[in-house]
């Protein structure tokens, strides 16, 4: 089996974008565009740059509530979800209290069909098991994608996290802790059934992360 990868970019202009988003894709079978941490003005020539290469990437535009960088209001974040809709990426990457809050974005994204990969963060702690296994419940019925990701307070964490591979039925799942108590657990969601692990080219976007050049002495991967 081999096992994927995806560069996460978060950088502030696009030109920053293009460079590294090449660079990415080079190192990496997808890369996950932050636009969050673009001004809005910037997105739509964002958009129209990479077009032709979103079949390999995973569009985020996080929240500051669920730990990104977006500047502007809930109605302009939805708007502008709906735009990166229409370029038909690989993955959207939508949180699951985004979706509960907005019907009409929920029936949009259906309507569109657009590939989503429903998440939820937790950047404080580690919910109980059986939370962890309700959250899974709810967030496969919108996606086949989903997303789970906590912070690591000790190594039980991670296990709770890990553990809903077990359960996960038909849906791809990426499931890990953050920190340095969690960085073993996005090495293990690889071999559990994770589709791919996010990585960086160098300074980690997320805590935890690891680079793609740290993950390729760790697992023998080919790209």
């Amino acid at each position: 089996m081999r096992y994927k990868t995806c560069i996460s970019i978060a950088e502030t202009t696009t030109k920053e974008v293009n460079q590294s988003l090449k660079m990415a894709l080079k190192k990496s079978d997808y890369a996950e565009i932050r636009f969050d941490f673009l001004k809005k003005n910037e997105i739509p020539q964002v958009l129209e740059n990479v077009k032709k290469k979103l079949n390999r990437i995973v569009c985020t535009l996080r929240p500051k509530s669920e730990g990104g960088k977006f500047i502007g209001s809930e109605k302009e974040r939805i708007s502008i979800l709906k735009l990166i809709a229409e370029y038909d990426p690989f993955l959207l990457d939508v949180e699951f209290n985004t979706i509960k809050k907005n019907k009409d974005l929920e029936r949009y994204l259906k309507k569109a069909k657009t590939n989503l990969l429903i998440s939820y963060h937790d950047f404080k702690k580690t919910p109980k098991a059986h939370q962890l296994q309700e959250k899974l419940d709810q967030m496969r019925k919108l996606s086949s994608n989903v997303k789970i990701v906590t912070t690591a307070k000790s190594a039980k964490d991670s296990s709770r996290v890990l553990q809903l591979y077990n359960k996960n039925g038909k849906v791809n799942l990426i499931s890990f802790t953050m920190g340095d108590l969690g960085r073993a657990s996005r090495i293990l969601s690889l071999f559990l059934g994770s589709p791919f692990i996010y990585v960086s080219l160098g300074k980690p976007v997320a805590p935890g992360q690891f680079s793609i050049d740290e993950i390729k002495k760790i697992i023998n991967l080919k790209k």
